[in-house]
C-alpha cells in the first residue's frame, strides 16, 4: 500500500514488529464500510458506474468469504485493509486499485473500529440485561431464605438472600446502561476525514454515514482519526461491570467455602483438585476475578496510550484494537460463565446469629423517645455482658433487656428472631420481603 516511495523491501524485523494481526475481526465491518464507500465515489462521480459495479461485485464476494469463513489472510497482509485490497485484486484485477481513492487507513480503521464496538456495545447491553435477569429469578427462587448481611464481613442484619443479589442486578442493570450511553459517541462516522486534513476530492461524508447506519459525520478531521476516547470509553465500561462481576465472585468463593456452606456449585461449573480428591473448587468465580485485574489494565494502557500523542494519528494507536478487543471478550466470557453457575448452584444457607437483631432492639427504644445513641448504648452494654456470661442474644431474657434500659418492654424479646428482624423493615428499598418483591417486578419492569 506504500511501497512506491521505498526502493527495498522492509526489514523482516521491522515488518514482525509493526504487523499486528488483531485487526483480523474486522474483516467484515472492512468490507461493509468499503461497500458503502464505493457507492459514494459513484454518487460523487469520481467513479464509473461500471466500475462501481466491478468494485461492489468484488467486495460482496470477499464478503460472503468472510462471513462463511473461508477468507484467506497472507503472511504479506500488513493489516485488514490491505488483506482486503489484495484479495479485492486477485477477483477483478487493477479497478481495485479505485477502491482506496479518497480514503486513508487512518479514518478507514476509525470507521471499522467504531462499527465493531457500536455492534459489541449493543450485544453487551443484552447480555447484561440478561444476566440482571437471571440474577432476579435466583433471587425470586431464594423467597423466604433469610441470610445475614454483612459489612467489614461481620455479620450485620438479617435479610432475604434476594435482596443481595438484587444489589448485584442493581449494579448491572448501570453496567447496561453505561454501554447504551456509550453508543451515541460511538455512532460518528469519520470517513471523509482522510489521513489527517480531509480530501480535495468531493466526497460526501455524510451519505456515507447514512448509509452505514451512523448517527453523525465528525466536526474536525484531526478529531475524527487521532481520538480514541470512545475505545477507552467502551474498555471502560467493560472494566466497571467486570469490578461488579469480580465483587459477585467473591461473595460466591465465600458462599461455597465449607465454612459459609451457603452454596453447593454445580459439577459442570466447579473444578477438581489434582492433589485433594475432596475438593470442588470456584474456578469459574476466581477466573472472573482474576480477569478483571486485567481488564482493569486494558483501560490503563488506552489511556497511556493517548497522553502523550500529538496531533493527528501515530503508529502507537495500532495497540488500541488489541487492548479493547482483549476488554470485551473478557467481559463477554465471564457474563457467560458466570450466568452458568448462579443458574445452577443450589442454596442451602445457615441461620443468621442472632446478634443481628442487635440494632432492632436499639430501634424499639427510640421508637419510645429514647435518643438513638443512648439506645446504642444500652443495647451495647446489654451485648457486653451477655460475652461475658458466655451467652448469645438468643439466650437473653426479658429481665436482661429491662435491666439494660427499663424503658424496654419485657414483649421485646421477641424481636430477637431475625425473621421477625426482617418483617420489621418499613424503608423502601430495604431488607424486608415486601422490599425485595418490589424491586423483583421492578426490574423486570425495566427489563421487559
Amino acid at each position: 500500500m506504500w511501497g512506491g516511495r521505498f526502493g527495498l523491501d522492509p526489514d523482516e524485523s521491522l515488518w514482525s514488529f509493526t504487523v499486528d494481526h488483531s485487526d483480523r475481526r474486522l474483516l467484515v465491518d472492512d468490507i461493509t464500510g468499503s461497500i458503502a464507500h464505493v457507492n459514494m465515489l459513484e454518487r460523487v462521480g469520481l467513479v464509473t458506474t461500471e466500475d462501481a459495479t466491478t468494485l461492489t461485485g468484488g467486495l460482496e464476494t470477499v464478503l460472503d468469504e468472510a462471513q462463511a469463513g473461508s477468507f484467506g489472510f497472507e503472511s504479506s497482509d500488513e493489516d485488514v485493509h490491505s488483506a482486503v485490497e489484495r484479495r479485492l485484486g486477485e477477483l477483478i484485477g487493477e479497478v481495485a486499485g479505485r477502491l482506496h481513492t479518497g480514503r486513508s487507513r487512518n479514518d478507514q480503521v476509525c470507521l471499522d473500529l467504531r462499527m465493531y464496538l457500536r455492534r459489541s456495545a449493543k450485544d453487551r447491553r443484552e447480555q447484561l440485561g440478561r444476566f440482571a435477569a437471571l440474577l432476579v429469578d435466583v433471587a425470586d427462587r431464594a423467597d423466604g431464605v433469610i441470610v445475614p448481611s454483612y459489612t467489614h464481613l461481620q455479620q450485620a442484619q438479617a435479610i432475604p438472600f434476594g435482596h443481595h443479589l438484587l444489589a448485584y442486578a442493581w449494579m448491572v442493570l448501570r453496567d447496561r446502561d453505561r454501554f447504551g450511553e456509550v453508543i451515541p459517541r460511538l455512532d460518528v462516522s469519520p470517513l471523509g476525514a482522510g489521513a489527517a486534513g480531509g480530501s480535495s476530492l468531493p466526497l460526501d461524508p455524510k451519505s456515507v454515514a447514512s448509509e452505514l447506519g451512523f448517527t453523525s459525520t465528525f466536526s474536525n478531521s484531526l478529531d475524527a482519526v487521532a481520538s480514541r476516547d470512545f475505545v477507552a470509553e467502551y474498555a471502560f465500561c467493560c472494566a466497571q461491570a467486570m469490578a461488579h462481576l469480580s465483587r459477585l465472585s467473591e461473595d460466591l468463593i465465600l458462599w461455597s467455602s465449607y465454612e459459609f456452606s451457603w452454596v453447593t456449585l454445580d459439577d459442570r461449573f466447579s473444578t477438581g483438585s489434582s492433589a485433594l480428591p475432596h475438593k470442588k473448587n470456584p474456578d469459574v468465580a476466581e477466573l472472573a476475578r482474576g480477569k478483571a485485574a486485567t481488564v482493569n489494565g486494558d483501560v490503563v494502557a488506552l489511556l497511556s496510550l493517548q497522553k502523550g500523542l500529538p496531533l493527528s494519528y501515530n503508529r502507537d494507536l495500532q495497540e488500541d484494537k488489541r487492548a479493547v478487543f482483549h476488554a470485551d471478550d473478557t467481559l463477554n466470557l465471564a457474563l457467560t460463565a458466570l450466568a452458568g453457575l448462579l443458574d445452577t448452584m443450589s442454596l442451602h444457607p445457615p441461620s443468621p446469629s442472632p446478634w443481628v437483631a442487635a440494632l432492632d432492639l436499639a430501634e424499639a427504644l427510640t421508637l419510645r423517645g429514647v435518643p438513638f445513641r443512648s439506645a446504642h448504648t444500652a443495647v451495647g452494654s446489654l451485648v457486653a455482658r451477655l460475652v461475658a456470661d458466655g451467652r448469645s442474644l438468643a439466650e437473653a431474657t426479658a429481665e436482661d433487656l429491662t435491666a439494660a434500659d427499663p424503658r424496654f418492654d419485657t414483649a421485646d424479646i421477641s424481636l430477637i428472631e431475625p425473621q421477625r428482624s426482617v418483617e420489621s423493615r418499613v424503608t423502601p428499598g430495604g431488607g424486608s420481603v415486601d422490599a425485595v418483591q418490589a424491586q423483583i417486578s421492578a426490574i423486570r419492569e425495566m427489563l421487559s
